[in-house]
């Protein structure tokens, strides 16, 4: 068996905020942003949700849009930058939104499931289709034990139709935060599980799964992929202030969750959370040197195709 992928922690790039999801457009490195309410983010000035880019090497944000949506994800493709989230927590439409410069925006109706409640999603291309990953934690006759990730499939990023719910990850357990990707025919998931600990708070850690299908599942040997640590109290931002670095020198930690991931110049970028997993959160970023591709064939080192082989792609009815 080879060494498990080694995740290095680079530190806390900010209070308060969550999701976030490295992309790539026109090679430059950018950081989607979820922007929470000022009780979240003290520097969310517009008393509304909404979503921006950060240019990682500038560190400038682009101008926001989506006002009013949360739990945000981001996918490039080509020339055009795609976002999707939804208009409340829980809600039963995904939106999306897309652009070709990241100043203006159109925005329709992605997928619609009355009476589902929807949270995060994540999305990636698996050869001619899309596919989204999105975490449901109702109704409860479907979803199993909350929180649980359906799948819906489209020719273009703009119009989905769910995949029946026998593609799902998994109703016996939490799973939520999906980080969904497609490599050597199998989809790859990072999601978050709970960790049930004795006489404490349970805690929360990101573990790695694959499928040829959406149905069948393997997990790595390696799960859970990182764990809560001191190392996410490193200090990755300089421009941190004397009270926010106080914060996450003494703030309590169960948790590293949203993972969400990207290669860039031969390294992963990894963005995470930590912190209480109640609101009292932080944006942190990790890195591991090499590629995509050896990152995720690295959780599964015998690569063995012990899952159903897969079977050829159709557009199904829900």
């Amino acid at each position: 068996m080879t060494d498990k992928p080694r995740i290095e922690k680079l530190g806390t790039l900010a209070c308060g905020l969550v999701e976030a999801t490295p992309v790539v457009f026109r090679d430059r490195l950018y950081r989607f942003e979820y922007v929470r309410g000022p009780e979240y983010y003290a520097y969310n000035a517009t008393g509304d949700t909404y979503f921006r880019f950060i240019d990682v090497a500038a560190n400038q944000p682009t101008p926001g849009f989506a006002q009013g949506y949360h739990l945000g994800c981001a996918y490039v493709d080509g020339d055009t930058v795609y976002v999707y989230g939804v208009p409340k927590w829980g809600a039963a439409e995904v939106e999306v939104f897309w652009s070709h410069d990241l100043k203006y925006w159109s925005s329709q109706r992605a997928l619609s499931l009355p009476s589902w409640g929807i949270y995060n999603t994540s999305v990636c291309r698996a050869e001619e289709r899309w596919v989204m990953a999105f975490e449901v934690n109702e109704p409860k006759e479907i979803v199993g034990v909350g929180f649980t990730i359906f799948f819906a499939e489209s020719a273009d990023g703009l119009n989905w139709q769910p995949l029946p719910p026998i593609h799902v990850y998994d109703r016996t357990k939490y799973t939520a935060c999906p980080a969904l990707r497609y490599l050597d025919s199998y989809f790859y998931m990072i999601y978050l599980e709970c960790l049930p600990r004795k006489d404490q708070d349970d805690a929360y850690a990101p573990y790695i799964v694959r499928s040829p299908d959406l149905i069948h599942w393997e997990s790595s040997p390696y799960n859970p992929i990182m764990q809560f640590s001191d190392e996410d109290r490193r200090i990755a931002n300089p421009s941190l202030n004397a009270e926010e670095r106080q914060r996450i020198a003494t703030a309590y930690n169960r948790n590293n969750s949203d993972v969400d991931l990207c290669e860039f110049n031969n390294d992963v970028i990894i963005y995470y959370s930590w912190g209480n997993q109640l609101g009292i959160e932080h944006l942190a970023e990790a890195v591991y040197r090499g590629t995509l591709q050896s990152f995720l064939r690295g959780f599964f080192p015998t690569q063995q195709d012990s899952a159903v082989p897969e079977q050829p792609h159709r557009f199904l009815a829900f």
